[in-house]
Protein backbone atom coordinates (compact mmCIF):
# COMPACT_ATOMS: atom_id res chain seq x y z
CA UNK A 1 0.00 0.00 0.00
CA UNK A 2 1.18 3.56 -1.18
CA UNK A 3 1.30 6.18 1.68
CA UNK A 4 0.22 9.76 0.41
CA UNK A 5 3.02 12.06 0.00
CA UNK A 6 5.65 8.78 0.11
CA UNK A 7 7.61 7.71 -2.83
CA UNK A 8 6.04 4.44 -4.35
CA UNK A 9 7.78 1.23 -3.97
CA UNK A 10 10.37 -0.04 -7.22
CA UNK A 11 9.97 -3.61 -8.17
CA UNK A 12 13.17 -4.11 -6.53
CA UNK A 13 11.53 -3.43 -3.26
CA UNK A 14 8.50 -5.40 -3.83
CA UNK A 15 11.24 -8.51 -4.81
CA UNK A 16 13.15 -7.81 -1.47
CA UNK A 17 10.20 -7.27 0.75
CA UNK A 18 9.73 -11.20 1.11
CA UNK A 19 13.39 -12.20 1.24
CA UNK A 20 14.20 -10.02 3.85
CA UNK A 21 12.04 -7.17 5.49
CA UNK A 22 8.99 -9.31 5.78
CA UNK A 23 10.46 -13.09 4.98
CA UNK A 24 7.92 -15.02 6.08
CA UNK A 25 9.92 -17.60 8.11
CA UNK A 26 12.56 -15.27 10.19
CA UNK A 27 9.85 -12.16 10.41
CA UNK A 28 6.74 -12.60 10.24
CA UNK A 29 6.98 -16.52 11.39
CA UNK A 30 4.43 -18.07 9.06
CA UNK A 31 4.25 -21.77 7.69
CA UNK A 32 6.06 -22.86 10.58
CA UNK A 33 3.67 -26.42 10.14
CA UNK A 34 5.80 -27.02 6.62
CA UNK A 35 9.15 -25.14 8.19
CA UNK A 36 9.24 -27.70 11.47
CA UNK A 37 7.86 -30.93 10.06
CA UNK A 38 9.75 -31.24 6.62
CA UNK A 39 13.15 -29.78 7.06
CA UNK A 40 15.05 -32.91 8.08
CA UNK A 41 16.85 -32.31 5.00
CA UNK A 42 18.32 -29.99 2.73
CA UNK A 43 16.01 -31.70 -0.68
CA UNK A 44 12.84 -31.78 1.25
CA UNK A 45 13.33 -28.17 2.18
CA UNK A 46 13.51 -27.21 -1.09
CA UNK A 47 10.99 -28.75 -2.47
CA UNK A 48 8.53 -27.91 0.20
CA UNK A 49 9.55 -24.05 -0.91
CA UNK A 50 9.45 -24.88 -4.36
CA UNK A 51 6.25 -25.78 -4.09
CA UNK A 52 4.91 -22.96 -1.88
CA UNK A 53 6.57 -20.86 -4.62
CA UNK A 54 4.36 -22.06 -7.55
CA UNK A 55 1.45 -21.94 -5.32
CA UNK A 56 1.93 -18.13 -4.39
CA UNK A 57 2.98 -17.34 -8.48
CA UNK A 58 -0.42 -18.78 -9.64
CA UNK A 59 -2.71 -17.67 -7.26
CA UNK A 60 -1.02 -14.01 -7.07
CA UNK A 61 -1.51 -14.20 -10.57
CA UNK A 62 -5.16 -15.36 -10.92
CA UNK A 63 -6.62 -13.27 -8.09
CA UNK A 64 -4.72 -10.03 -9.53
CA UNK A 65 -6.26 -10.94 -12.72
CA UNK A 66 -9.53 -11.55 -11.27
CA UNK A 67 -9.62 -8.51 -8.82
CA UNK A 68 -12.44 -6.32 -10.53
CA UNK A 69 -14.56 -9.02 -10.87
CA UNK A 70 -14.65 -10.90 -7.65
CA UNK A 71 -17.06 -9.54 -5.36
CA UNK A 72 -16.13 -9.06 -1.94
CA UNK A 73 -18.44 -10.88 -0.25
CA UNK A 74 -17.02 -14.09 -1.39
CA UNK A 75 -13.43 -13.01 -2.15
CA UNK A 76 -12.05 -15.26 0.40
CA UNK A 77 -13.74 -18.57 -0.63
CA UNK A 78 -13.07 -17.65 -4.25
CA UNK A 79 -9.32 -17.13 -3.04
CA UNK A 80 -9.42 -20.22 -1.35
CA UNK A 81 -10.86 -22.19 -4.69
CA UNK A 82 -8.06 -20.40 -6.31
CA UNK A 83 -5.03 -21.76 -3.83
CA UNK A 84 -6.61 -25.40 -4.09
CA UNK A 85 -6.58 -25.67 -7.69
CA UNK A 86 -2.83 -25.00 -7.70
CA UNK A 87 -1.86 -26.95 -4.75
CA UNK A 88 -3.57 -29.92 -6.53
CA UNK A 89 -1.48 -29.56 -9.56
CA UNK A 90 1.84 -29.53 -7.50
CA UNK A 91 0.47 -32.62 -5.52
CA UNK A 92 -0.12 -34.51 -8.74
CA UNK A 93 3.41 -32.74 -9.88
CA UNK A 94 5.56 -34.08 -7.82
CA UNK A 95 4.15 -37.52 -6.88
CA UNK A 96 4.98 -37.73 -10.74
CA UNK A 97 8.29 -36.67 -10.61
CA UNK A 98 9.02 -38.75 -7.58
CA UNK A 99 7.44 -40.79 -5.09
CA UNK A 100 10.00 -40.93 -2.21
CA UNK A 101 9.75 -37.16 -2.47
CA UNK A 102 6.23 -37.21 -2.34
CA UNK A 103 6.02 -39.56 0.51
CA UNK A 104 8.53 -37.96 2.42
CA UNK A 105 6.53 -34.32 2.45
CA UNK A 106 3.39 -36.00 2.96
CA UNK A 107 0.18 -34.35 3.92
CA UNK A 108 2.15 -31.12 4.37
CA UNK A 109 2.09 -30.17 0.36
CA UNK A 110 -2.29 -30.76 0.73
CA UNK A 111 -1.38 -28.23 4.18
CA UNK A 112 -0.31 -25.92 1.34
CA UNK A 113 -4.26 -24.77 1.33
CA UNK A 114 -4.20 -23.66 4.56
CA UNK A 115 -0.54 -21.88 5.05
CA UNK A 116 -2.10 -17.71 6.50
CA UNK A 117 1.13 -16.44 4.11
CA UNK A 118 -0.29 -17.58 0.69
CA UNK A 119 -3.84 -16.26 1.53
CA UNK A 120 -1.88 -13.16 3.50
CA UNK A 121 -0.91 -12.26 -0.31
CA UNK A 122 -3.98 -12.91 -1.97
CA UNK A 123 -5.76 -10.65 0.19
CA UNK A 124 -3.38 -7.61 1.33
CA UNK A 125 -1.20 -7.42 -1.83
CA UNK A 126 -2.52 -9.58 -4.99
CA UNK A 127 -6.29 -8.48 -4.66
CA UNK A 128 -5.03 -4.92 -4.84
CA UNK A 129 -2.36 -4.54 -7.63
CA UNK A 130 -1.37 -5.33 -11.44
CA UNK A 131 -0.17 -8.61 -11.71
CA UNK A 132 3.27 -7.75 -12.61
CA UNK A 133 3.42 -6.17 -9.48
CA UNK A 134 1.69 -8.95 -7.69
CA UNK A 135 4.01 -11.94 -9.42
CA UNK A 136 7.15 -10.02 -8.16
CA UNK A 137 5.95 -9.79 -4.95
CA UNK A 138 4.85 -13.64 -4.53
CA UNK A 139 8.55 -14.31 -5.96
CA UNK A 140 9.74 -13.04 -3.75
CA UNK A 141 7.98 -14.05 -0.68
CA UNK A 142 8.32 -17.35 -2.52
CA UNK A 143 12.00 -17.45 -2.59
CA UNK A 144 12.34 -15.75 1.03
CA UNK A 145 10.19 -19.04 2.15
CA UNK A 146 12.46 -21.24 0.42
CA UNK A 147 15.56 -19.64 2.27
CA UNK A 148 13.72 -20.05 5.47
CA UNK A 149 13.02 -23.77 4.93
CA UNK A 150 16.42 -24.58 3.22
CA UNK A 151 18.40 -22.57 6.75
CA UNK A 152 16.69 -24.81 8.75
CA UNK A 153 16.61 -28.25 6.59
CA UNK A 154 20.91 -27.69 6.01
CA UNK A 155 21.44 -27.17 9.37
CA UNK A 156 19.15 -30.20 11.16
CA UNK A 157 20.49 -32.57 8.15
CA UNK A 158 24.41 -31.69 8.60
CA UNK A 159 24.32 -31.65 12.19
CA UNK A 160 21.30 -34.99 12.53
CA UNK A 161 23.16 -36.78 9.62
CA UNK A 162 26.46 -35.61 9.01
CA UNK A 163 25.55 -34.93 5.09
CA UNK A 164 24.42 -32.54 3.15
CA UNK A 165 22.32 -33.19 0.02
CA UNK A 166 22.97 -36.80 0.96
CA UNK A 167 26.86 -36.39 0.61
CA UNK A 168 28.79 -37.26 3.74
CA UNK A 169 30.85 -33.96 5.02
CA UNK A 170 32.37 -36.07 8.27
CA UNK A 171 34.12 -39.22 8.52
CA UNK A 172 32.54 -42.51 9.65
CA UNK A 173 33.44 -41.67 13.29
CA UNK A 174 31.02 -38.73 13.30
CA UNK A 175 27.80 -39.05 15.96
CA UNK A 176 24.41 -37.63 14.35
CA UNK A 177 22.65 -35.35 17.01
CA UNK A 178 19.74 -37.70 17.04
CA UNK A 179 17.51 -34.84 18.11
CA UNK A 180 18.02 -32.61 15.11
CA UNK A 181 15.59 -35.05 13.20
CA UNK A 182 12.97 -34.76 15.61
CA UNK A 183 10.54 -32.26 16.24
CA UNK A 184 12.68 -30.58 19.10
CA UNK A 185 15.51 -29.83 16.89
CA UNK A 186 13.03 -28.00 14.72
CA UNK A 187 12.11 -26.13 17.51
CA UNK A 188 15.92 -25.21 18.58
CA UNK A 189 17.46 -24.29 15.15
CA UNK A 190 14.37 -22.34 14.15
CA UNK A 191 15.21 -20.46 17.59
CA UNK A 192 18.55 -20.12 16.69
CA UNK A 193 17.91 -18.93 13.55
CA UNK A 194 15.27 -16.08 14.82
CA UNK A 195 17.92 -15.43 17.52
CA UNK A 196 20.42 -14.48 15.08
CA UNK A 197 18.18 -13.04 12.17
CA UNK A 198 16.93 -10.25 14.67
CA UNK A 199 20.43 -9.39 16.12
CA UNK A 200 21.25 -8.81 12.22
CA UNK A 201 18.33 -6.44 11.54
CA UNK A 202 19.02 -4.84 14.78
CA UNK A 203 22.05 -4.14 14.88
CA UNK A 204 23.37 -0.43 14.84
CA UNK A 205 27.02 0.82 13.43
CA UNK A 206 29.04 2.86 16.83
CA UNK A 207 28.36 6.34 17.11
CA UNK A 208 31.43 7.89 15.08
CA UNK A 209 33.50 10.72 16.91
CA UNK A 210 33.09 13.60 15.84
CA UNK A 211 36.84 14.88 14.43
CA UNK A 212 38.30 17.71 15.49
CA UNK A 213 40.58 19.83 14.21
CA UNK A 214 43.84 20.14 15.33
CA UNK A 215 43.86 24.32 15.45
CA UNK A 216 39.93 23.83 17.51
CA UNK A 217 41.99 21.23 20.17
CA UNK A 218 44.69 23.86 20.68
CA UNK A 219 41.75 26.61 21.29
CA UNK A 220 40.07 24.17 23.81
Amino acid sequence: MVIPGQTPPTNLDEFLEGIWKQNPVFVMVLGLCPALAVTVSAVNALAMGAATTFVLLGSALLVSLMRRIVPREVRIATYIVIIATFVTIVDYLIAAISLELYEALGAFIQLIVVNCMILGRAEAHASKFAPGRALINALGMGIGFSIGLFALGSVREILGAGTLFGVPLFGPDFQPWVVMVLPPGGFFVLGAWLLLFNWWRNRKPAPREPVVAAGEASHG
